[in-house]
């Protein structure tokens, strides 16, 4: 019998974050707290995508968890909180986009995933990264973003969908197309 890590894990944070939503709703203010601390990084890497700047990106964060504590009560588990909170944050940063017309991709997020690397591994890696990066910028907006949630955030095209509001067949083929695009940027680069 094999066992799937990733997936213990992603059972075990859904139930600390369903636990930790109940005790925010039971008037523990410090269990929020400790909801911000788990998904800050994530919520400022988005803020830092879309509107480029540090600043705005820490006013970005305070807006997202503001509107998430005031929603709160309409989190009913029927997704993952992590899938939730950043339907809220994808929210709030198109609109925050729509307004200023500026989008950089969310691939900039370091550190979401990470496992211990030697010293040349970790060279391969940022280079890579960093063609991706590269790539992934002059994908068109609507790609670049199922994309990005897609792999450097490893939602599932179920999360993908609630979180963007498309449907399944519109996610499956702007990551089709965008995975086609990239194959061919990121061959260009390597020279193959």
């Amino acid at each position: 019998m094999k066992v799937n890590l990733e997936r213990i894990e992603q059972t075990i944070a859904d139930t600390r974050d369903r636990l930790l939503v109940k005790a925010v709703l039971s008037g523990d203010g410090r269990s929020f707290a400790i909801l911000c601390s788990l998904y800050r990084k994530r919520i400022s890497a988005m803020g830092r995508s879309f509107l480029k700047n540090e600043e705005d990106a820490d006013d970005f964060v305070q807006s997202v968890m503001e509107k998430t504590f005031k929603s709160l009560h309409q989190f009913k588990g029927e997704s993952s909180f992590s899938t939730w909170l950043t339907k809220i944050a994808y929210n709030t940063a198109i609109n925050a986009a729509n307004r200023r017309k500026e989008y950089e991709p969310i691939a900039n997020e370091e550190g979401i995933k990470s496992r211990t690397l030697t010293p040349e591994e970790n060279q391969i890696n940022e280079a890579t990264k960093e063609a991706v990066r590269e790539a992934v910028k002059e994908l068109p907006e609507k790609y670049g973003i199922c994309i990005e949630l897609y792999f450097f955030y490893d939602n599932s095209y179920e999360e993908i969908c609630s979180i963007t509001g498309l449907n399944m067949n519109t996610v499956k083929s702007h990551i089709f197309r965008a995975k086609k695009i990239l194959r061919e940027k990121l061959k260009e680069f390597y020279g193959k």
